[in-house]
């Protein structure tokens, strides 16, 4: 397994990182050891989950998976969606931060997170409190290093001057969705993280199975289990976005024929040869997934491959939105933000 190094922290990461969004659906959803055993066994050193994952159960199945390896894993978490009915145990805020990283030390058993990540921008919250707070974990040890997710290339840029301007810790890394079919990071982000040394984590490269072949057109879906039911935004075929999507998916899989590999070894091979990109999160829920996986994880893709990648689905494009996994800011979802207070009615 190639290393790289997180975010210029001198941390040294596997390409693939093991994700942990599904241990509580894996083939044995109560012990998830067997995936994680394979994994680190394998060369995989990075580990990635969430406290909102189950709503902490996730966070406890890690810990309990990692008893007696914790100091072999590079081990990431997130903080910001809500944990509770509370209305501050949620986001950004120092009260909530301060909180949360306890309740997750605690779930996952250890001293210290390696990566503690804001897993959504707050827009109620002033990035100067994150990051003071933040900074004030990493001062105490509770905390390596900090990062992002899914932040929009301005939001990253903002948080890289406060943190300079106000005598900060830095985030190091940003998390996005990033695919074959989900290239808007190219547009923006990807390059910023380059301009600061931010390091990339790419999510869902598998663009939530339709890069597997799994979904196919002409093929019937089910929209009433699985992922297929929990965002049917991203699955139904109708919209013409997803209509899109499976339309280059039978043409990358012509193209995964004639580059001599699977597309899931195609897809995989894609995101990690963006040179702003540290490592790519795998969602393994069997070993005989993960297996596939490594099988492909030296693939290099060389130009010709990409250019016609480039030629399907086209650079910065993003063909479902709803992929994107970004929330839409207040200033599209708030009418008010749109309206001076003072504006003529009817004029």
């Amino acid at each position: 397994m190639r290393m790289t190094t997180l975010g210029g922290t001198g941390i040294k990461v596997s390409r693939y990182c093991l994700g942990t969004m599904n241990f509580d659906r894996c083939e044995d959803p109560g012990d998830p050891s067997r995936l994680v055993d394979a994994a680190l066994d394998a060369g995989i050193n990075f580990v990635d989950t969430a406290d909102a994952y189950g709503r902490g159960e996730v966070e406890r199945l890690v810990g309990r998976a990692l008893k007696g390896r914790r100091d072999d894993v590079v081990l990431a978490t997130k903080v910001f969606f809500p944990m509770g009915e509370d209305p501050n145990m949620a986001g950004g805020s120092r009260r909530w931060i301060t909180r949360a990283v306890e309740d997750s030390l605690r779930r996952l058993d250890t001293d210290y997170i390696d990566l503690y990540q804001l897993h959504r921008p707050d827009p109620a919250t002033d990035i100067d409190e994150t990051l003071s707070v933040l900074s004030d974990l990493v001062r105490a040890g509770k905390v390596r290093a900090i990062g992002t997710s899914t932040f929009p290339a301005e939001q990253i840029v903002e948080a890289q001057w406060v943190s300079e301007r106000r005598n900060h810790v830095r985030f190091r890394c940003e998390q996005m969705s990033y695919s074959m079919l989900v290239r808007g990071p190219e547009t923006s982000v990807l390059p910023t993280c380059r301009r600061y040394g931010v390091g990339a984590i790419a999510w869902s490269p598998l663009a939530g199975g339709f890069l597997t072949g799994r979904y196919r057109k002409q093929q019937p879906m089910d929209l009433g289990t699985g992922r297929a039911a929990r965002y049917p935004q991203r699955f139904d075929p109708s919209p013409p976005g997803n209509a899109r999507k499976l339309e280059a998916v039978e043409e990358l899989l012509v193209l995964a024929e004639q580059a001599g590999c699977s597309l899931t070894h195609l897809a995989m091979a894609f995101v990690l040869a963006h040179p702003a990109i540290t490592s790519a999160i795998i969602g393994p829920r069997t070993p005989a997934q993960l297996a596939d996986l490594l099988d492909g994880a030296d693939l290099r893709l060389d130009d010709d491959v990409l250019d016609r990648i480039d030629q399907i689905i086209e650079p910065g494009t993003t063909l479902n939105r709803a992929d994107a996994g970004s929330q839409l800011p207040p200033s599209l979802t708030d009418a008010s933000l749109r309206r001076h207070p003072f504006a003529l009615r009817g004029a």
